[in-house]
């Protein structure tokens, strides 16, 4: 029950129904999530511990990335999903590469959808993980993915992101298709640098992201 309460608050954060600056009320997600409060309040105390809630005073609310944050969870995401493409050049089955083009082609549909577009760019993403065969990456990648659901808007909001993304997507899948590992890697730290740069773009123009 634990560990249900646990994921079902990270879940609630992660698809943006809990945004940055939220308060979390131990009695409110009890009856929202139908378990009881001891649950919930183990769980509030674990989502505290791993920075993705934060005191206010009394409350816990949903934590905020500032500016060096960012800058240091883009250096990170970089370093590892470029080796997760290696990897995935590596060891992809046929399956999974075909399973990454079907994600293209079903994502060309969103295009026009920035929401429903980062829900698939999440799982994309993950796809590629998963091909790299490497359990630990995987896990690593995972917090720094958890870590991401702190950002209030997704990139792909900005205009013409979202094509662009989708052209680099395509990029990173023709190099692992290919069995080539450097150019996967390329591919993607280009696909992250880019991402971290239309962010800093918006950061300018003053929007909240």
């Amino acid at each position: 029950m634990k560990d249900d309460a646990y994921s079902l608050i990270l879940a609630a954060i992660e698809a943006g129904s809990y945004r940055p600056g939220d308060r979390l009320v131990e009695s409110e997600l009890a009856d929202r999530f139908g378990v009881s409060r001891t649950p919930v309040r183990e769980a509030l105390q674990r989502l505290e511990t791993q920075a993705m809630l934060v005191r206010d005073g009394r409350s816990l609310i949903v934590a905020s990335l500032d500016h060096n944050q960012l800058a240091e969870l883009y250096v990170v995401r970089a370093e590892l999903e470029a080796l997760a493409a290696r990897l995935a050049a590596r060891h992809a089955t046929p399956e999974e590469v075909r399973v990454l083009a079907q994600m293209l082609a079903e994502d060309q549909k969103a295009v026009d959808d920035p929401e429903t577009l980062a829900r698939a760019n999440k799982r994309f993403h993950h796809q590629i993980h998963l091909a790299s065969h490497n359990r630990y990456l995987v896990q690593q990648l995972d917090l720094v993915h958890r870590s991401m659901a702190l950002m209030a808007r997704t990139s792909l909001a900005a205009e013409g992101r979202s094509e662009t993304a989708l052209s680099e997507h395509k990029r990173i899948v023709d190099a692992i298709a290919a069995g080539d590992g450097d150019a996967a890697d390329k591919a993607l730290r280009q696909h992250i640098s880019m991402a971290w740069e239309t962010r800093l773009k918006l950061e300018a123009q003053g929007e909240h992201v």
